[in-house]
């Protein structure tokens, strides 16, 4: 009793990538790294801005405006993720 190995798909022609798969990856970075990079920038600039905020509370509203600058960064990338699929 012998049974032959399944593969998920065959060698013809679907199997080589086509440019529309490339826009799914390109997608994929585009918003992967720009949360990766509102993340670390969010950590360092909320740290900061607590410590900011502790010496002279007065900081506040400026220390809101620059975390805000910073998550902006997270919305970029939701932007070109859909400019990328939509082309």
């Amino acid at each position: 009793m012998t049974t032959e190995a399944a593969f998920a798909q065959e060698g013809g022609e679907g199997a080589a990538a086509t440019p529309d798969s490339f826009k799914f990856i390109a997608a994929g970075m585009a918003f992967g790294l720009a949360a990766l990079g509102a993340g670390f920038g969010l950590g360092f600039v909320g740290a900061a801005g607590l410590a900011a905020i502790s010496e002279n509370p007065k900081m506040q509203s400026s220390v809101f405006i620059i975390v805000g600058m910073v998550e902006s960064i997270a919305i970029y990338g939701i932007v070109m993720m859909f400019i990328i699929l939509g082309q």
